[in-house]
C-alpha cells in the first residue's frame, strides 16, 4: 500500500471511485476532479495497491470557518494558505471497505494539514457517520448549511 498526492493523470481513477463510492446526486463529476486537480491536487491523498486506486481523500483549503456548497463546485476558491483544511470526500472502494483503509487516509490527511499549520480540519457527514468521524476526533456542530446532493449534512470540525 502506498498513499501519495494526486496528479492530473490520476484523473480518470479518481473520478471512478467517487463514481462507486457515492450516489450521482453527490459525487464530484469528472470536471469538478479536473478543475480540483488543477487547483489543489496536493490536497489529495491516494491509496494504491499495487497500480489499482482503492482509495482517496480530498479538500480545498480556504479561512472560512465552514464548508460551503459553493466550495464544491469552484475550485477558485482554494486558498492555498488557508487557516482551514477542508474535506470533500473520503472515498474507499467497495470490496475494500472495512479494512481500515479510510482510517489510514483520514489519519494522513489529518497529519498533514497539522503539520501545514493549519488551525484545523472541517468536514460534512450523514448522521449515521457521526460517530465514524468522533474517532478521529472531530466534534458534530450539528446540520450544516449544506443542501449537497439533497440530503441533510452534520459539520463536523477538529481543532487543533
Amino acid at each position: 500500500m502506498e498513499i501519495r498526492k494526486a496528479a492530473m493523470a490520476d484523473l480518470d481513477a479518481v473520478s471512478a471511485v467517487e463514481a462507486a463510492c457515492f450516489p450521482a446526486a453527490e459525487a464530484a463529476t469528472r470536471e469538478e476532479f479536473r478543475e480540483r486537480l488543477a487547483a489543489y491536487g496536493g490536497h489529495f491523498l491516494l491509496l494504491f495497491e499495487g497500480e489499482r486506486l482503492v482509495g482517496f481523500i480530498d479538500g480545498m483549503t480556504t479561512d472560512e470557518r465552514d464548508l460551503a456548497d459553493a466550495m464544491y463546485e469552484d475550485a477558485s476558491l482554494h486558498k492555498e494558505d488557508g487557516a482551514w483544511q477542508m474535506i470533500f470526500g473520503l472515498n474507499t472502494v467497495p470490496d475494500r471497505r472495512r479494512e481500515g483503509l479510510a482510517a489510514r487516509l483520514m489519519e494522513a490527511f489529518i497529519e498533514e494539514a497539522r503539520q501545514e499549520g493549519r488551525l484545523g480540519v472541517v468536514l460534512t457527514c450523514k448522521a449515521r457517520l457521526i460517530h465514524y468521524y468522533a474517532k478521529f476526533g472531530f466534534v458534530d456542530e450539528g446540520v450544516s448549511r449544506s443542501e449537497h446532493g439533497g440530503v441533510v449534512w452534520h459539520q463536523m470540525r477538529l481543532t487543533f
